[in-house]
């Protein structure tokens, strides 16, 4: 013998379901409006190009800002850092960073990125030779490091000393690398620079953009709006 829920009961699943449906809508929103901030912010320093000092990446005030910067200094004699899981036109590669060493006596060493390489079948590492030695002239977007979602910071030192990362933590890296600190923004090169490997002033190249998140808020929105309609219905037939 069956039993039937309780109206009640099942109401309560219902209001339970589409209110959990309802908060991922408006987590969605959220995280669409976070980026799509994001995009008008960087976009106003890429207009504007008023270059700051390399100084700026470690101003702690501006962990989350970004800032056109241009100054000197050197590449430090030092591992690159490869940062995994990186696609680009759907090609599975890594990107390829370097410490570089403002000029400066106080200056904050900061990891610059030289853009992206693809992973053969075998993930085998590909070898990023040491830039030219001597003082070198750089610009670019200094921004955040890429968001490590549930990844973890660890860093894996390949045979060659090269360091690979799933997530890039300023902080982790330098103590893998014996650095006292590192600026806890990166520099992504102007791509106009003759140096590095292929690289844009992209800011999402591996997480959704904003649209893609205004869809995903609209299905979950729209599924607990079914949900109701379906206990509505329900209760209907029932008290016929």
């Amino acid at each position: 013998m069956s039993r039937r829920m309780p109206l009640w009961a099942g109401w309560g699943l219902a209001l339970g379901v589409a209110a959990l449906c309802a908060s991922l809508g408006a987590w969605q929103l959220q995280r669409m409006h976070a980026k799509q901030a994001l995009l008008d912010a960087s976009a106003r320093v890429l207009e504007e190009r008023r270059a700051q000092p390399l100084a700026v990446a470690a101003d702690a005030a501006r962990v989350r800002d970004y800032d056109w910067v241009a100054g000197r200094g050197r590449f430090a004699p030092l591992p690159a850092v490869l940062l995994d899981n990186q696609n680009r036109d759907s090609r599975p590669g890594v990107r390829a960073y370097r410490v570089f060493l403002p000029d400066g006596r106080d200056a904050t060493p900061l990891l610059v990125e030289l853009g992206w390489l693809p992973l053969p079948g075998d993930r085998r590492m590909p070898e990023i030779p040491m830039p030219a030695p001597g003082t070198t002239a750089v610009s670019g977007l200094v921004l955040p490091p890429p968001s490590p979602g549930l990844a973890s910071p660890a860093v894996q030192a390949q045979a060659d000393g090269t360091a690979l990362v799933v997530a890039l933590e300023p902080a982790t890296i330098a103590g893998a690398l014996g650095l006292p600190a590192l600026a806890p923004r990166i520099l992504r090169l102007d791509p106009d620079l003759p140096m590095g490997y292929a690289r844009d002033l992209e800011l999402l190249p591996n997480t959704l953009p904003p649209d893609r998140h205004l869809g995903y808020a609209v299905q979950w929105f729209a599924l607990a709006a079914a949900v109701l309609a379906i206990a509505v219905v329900l209760t209907l037939r029932r008290r016929r």
